[in-house]
C-alpha cells in the first residue's frame, strides 16, 4: 500500500500517477503495450513509485524522461531503463543545473504531510546513465501501442512531449499544463517554448496529459497558450 500516489485510470492499458499531496502535483503515467509498459516520469522520489506501478502491470517497464528537473526524475533510482533526449544527457549523468540545496527548498517550499519513512536530509537528486537516448522522431512499439517522440524544447533544453497516433493521447509534460508554466529562468527559453507550443498544433490530439495540477485539461489550452506567448512578443 502507498498513501502518497493516487492512481486514476485512464483506460484500461494507461493509469495517471499523481502527487496531489505535494504542490507540485506532478503527474507520471503508465502506459502498457502487449509486450512492454512506459512509465512517463517518476515523481519527486518522495515515495518508490515502482511499488505502485508494479501493481498495476508485470511488463517490463523502461521509464520515459520529459525532461531532467527534479519533480521528473525522483524516482528514476528504482528503474533500470532509462530513456532521456541527448540535450539533456549531461543534466542526468552529473551535471544537474541545481544544488541540492536548491532542490531541497523548492521540495519543501510548502509544507506537505510526508510520508513517515521520508527522510529530507538522505534526500539526492538522480544522477545515473540512461540506457536510452531520446531524439526527435523516435517511435516505439510497446505490442499494439506505439509512442512517438516530440522534441520540444523551451522549457528546458531536452524537454519531449510523447503522442500516441491511435489513440490520438498528447503527454505534454512541462509544455502545457493548467498554471503558471515556467519560460522564464535560466534554463529556459520562450521563444523556443512558443515554437515548441506551435508545433503541436499540426498533430491532431484528443486528450492532453499533462505534468502538472489539474488533470483533465481541454486541447484547447494548446492553443491558448500560443496566443499567450504572442502576446509577450508584441504580435
Amino acid at each position: 500500500m502507498n498513501d502518497w500516489f493516487t492512481v486514476e485510470e485512464i483506460d484500461t492499458e494507461t493509469f495517471a500517477i499523481s502527487e496531489y499531496q505535494h504542490w507540485e502535483e506532478t503527474h507520471c503515467y503508465l502506459i502498457c503495450g502487449q509486450e512492454k509498459a512506459f512509465l512517463i516520469d517518476t515523481g519527486s522520489g518522495i515515495s518508490n513509485i515502482r511499488s505502485v506501478a508494479l501493481r498495476l502491470t508485470t511488463l517490463p517497464i523502461t521509464v520515459l524522461t520529459t525532461h531532467v528537473h527534479w519533480d521528473h526524475i525522483g524516482g528514476h533510482q528504482h528503474f533500470e531503463r532509462i530513456a532521456v533526449h541527448e540535450a539533456e544527457k549531461d543534466w542526468i549523468t552529473g551535471g544537474f543545473p541545481l544544488s541540492l540545496k536548491e532542490v531541497k527548498e523548492q521540495l519543501t517550499r510548502i509544507p506537505c504531510k510526508f510520508p513517515k519513512d521520508f527522510n529530507i536530509d538522505a534526500y539526492k537528486v538522480f544522477q545515473g546513465e540512461p540506457k536510452i537516448i531520446l531524439q526527435d522522431g523516435y517511435c516505439f512499439d510497446l505490442g499494439g501501442r506505439t509512442i512517438q517522440v516530440i522534441h520540444t524544447p523551451g522549457h528546458s533544453p531536452g524537454h519531449c512531449c510523447f503522442y500516441e497516433p491511435k489513440r490520438k493521447y498528447l503527454y505534454s509534460g512541462d509544455l502545457i499544463y493548467k498554471g503558471s508554466l515556467d519560460a522564464f529562468y535560466p534554463s529556459t527559453d520562450p521563444q523556443l517554448f512558443r515554437q515548441s507550443v506551435k508545433r503541436l498544433m499540426d498533430y491532431n490530439i484528443n486528450r492532453v496529459f499533462p505534468g502538472h495540477h489539474e488533470l483533465d485539461i481541454p486541447v484547447s489550452m494548446i492553443s491558448k497558450i500560443e496566443a499567450a506567448f504572442s502576446l509577450l512578443e508584441g504580435q
